[in-house]
């Protein structure tokens, strides 16, 4: 958050170039807060702040700059000092952040960058977006299976710098396929014992291929309490790993996609702030628009009933608690069976199951609120009811009730098994539907009933 108190003494060091008080500033509190109080500096100002410090403190700092003050350093100050800044990033980071410059910037900063860093870069930006391949970091440490305990010691000495983390030390055969895994603690603990990584590893470990869904990579990290994992091709050679801040970066980004699609808005690919108002209006309006036509669908079911609602009035009154009623309920059934894709919780195989306990559901929620509603219509209504009347709001209830558990929990499955994202089924888009149902069922129930 932007420290007003804090700015002003920041432009004044700048101002006078205080070198010994800059190199304090960024040295003294942890990167992400001295990230904070930087907030509010232009591009220029906050590159002028970190040049004060070393370039893996700078890595740091700048590594908890929101987005969109990453991006603008990099499309507004100097090529070269920015592709030293890119390079010093890991991989992975400087991938997802190239992706969101400027193309052209883009292509004057590669030919600057260092060729085994620019290498890495173009390899990691040819896997497709969302994919494990387009996450993971090639900052990893590999060690050939016939290394004695003191000898990877020693080479890890060498690399430990360049790695993104070492807990986890990936043994590999010579052409470089993965063969299993050696903790830090295993190596340490077996410090003057004179045995190999070949011997002393772990097998039988838990890869992602690199063509995985970064969802399906997260929930493997999740469900086997990973710190990171291996990313492997077909040939099961080691291409490089996800770690766990990744995979929480996947969470959250894919937890925002379905809550934004969940209230019918196409997911944002900035922050709301950052997002132009065009953009926003645009990703807001195409579903407004979606959703207008299924309430003007409500509209026309409503006027195909008009002559019934002239002979029997009352029965406007509660048209708002018969389709409410019946959305609730597909809300609900939505939400939870979206979760529960979401979560591998329930399976396609599981629609039969589904079906028969959103039924069950249905009909004990439905029986409820109809004694609610029998109620309701008699202090409502009391001298419009008669014996075939005061019936008419209890059964469309426990009907629509029923209907829109099913519909709400079969719709989510379906859209999964065509190859949507079952998310896409949105609480107001379920409701649309079920709107119509309910005005139909409301009306036919009526007809029946009171001739």
């Amino acid at each position: 958050m932007i420290n007003p108190l804090y700015l002003p003494e920041l432009r004044l060091m700048l101002a006078e170039n205080n070198d010994v008080e800059l190199k304090g500033f960024c040295e003294a509190l942890h990167p992400a807060r001295t990230a904070d109080f930087m907030e509010g500096l232009s591009a220029e100002e906050s590159w002028q702040v970190l040049s004060h410090t070393d370039s893996e403190r700078r890595v740091e700092i700048f590594g908890y700059f929101n987005p969109a003050t990453q991006v603008d350093m990099i499309e507004k100050l100097d090529r070269q000092a920015m592709a030293g800044l890119v390079a010093e990033l890991a991989p992975d980071d400087s991938v997802d952040l190239l992706r969101e410059v400027n193309p052209q910037i883009v292509e004057e900063l590669l030919p600057l960058l260092p060729t085994d860093e620019r290498r890495d870069i173009l390899h990691l930006r040819s896997y497709p977006e969302g994919t494990a391949g387009a996450v993971m970091t090639t900052d990893v440490a590999m060690l050939s299976e016939d290394l004695s305990v003191r000898d990877a010691l020693t080479e890890l000495q060498q690399i430990a710098e360049g790695l993104e983390t070492i807990y986890y030390l990936y043994i590999v055969d010579e052409q470089g396929h993965l063969r299993g895994l050696v903790s830090a603690r295993q190596l340490l603990s077996s410090i003057g014992k004179n045995i190999r990584l070949g011997d002393l590893m772990e097998t039988g470990l838990v890869t992602a291929e690199v063509d995985d869904d970064q969802e399906e990579v997260a929930r493997k990290v999740a469900k086997y309490d990973l710190l990171a994992i291996p990313v492997v091709d077909l040939e099961r050679k080691m291409l490089g790993i996800i770690t766990y801040d990744d995979v929480m970066d996947v969470v959250v980004e894919e937890a925002t996609e379905d809550a934004h699609r969940s209230a019918a808005v196409e997911p944002l690919e900035n922050s709301y702030l950052e997002t132009n108002l065009v953009t926003l209006a645009w990703k807001r309006g195409i579903w407004l628009f979606i959703l207008f036509g299924a309430a003007l669908l409500t509209a026309f079911a409503l006027r195909s009933y008009e002559k019934d609602l002239k002979v029997w009035p009352w029965l406007v009154l509660f048209l708002p608690l018969i389709i409410s009623s019946g959305g609730n309920t597909g809300n609900q059934s939505a939400t939870l069976i979206i979760t529960g894709l979401t979560n591998r919780n329930i399976k396609l195989s599981d629609w039969g199951r589904v079906m028969r306990r959103e039924l069950a559901l249905g009909l004990m929620l439905g029986l409820f609120l109809a004694t609610c509603g029998l109620g309701a219509a008699w202090a409502v209504s009391p001298e419009e009811m008669n014996l075939a009347s005061m019936w008419v709001i209890p059964l469309t209830l426990v009907t629509v009730v029923m209907g829109g558990s099913l519909i709400g929990s079969l719709l989510p499955l379906f859209f999964q098994r065509i190859g949507l994202d079952p998310a896409l089924m949105s609480n107001p888009f379920v409701a649309g539907i079920i709107d119509i149902f309910g005005i139909v069922l409301y009306m036919n129930v009526a007809w029946f009933l009171l001739t």
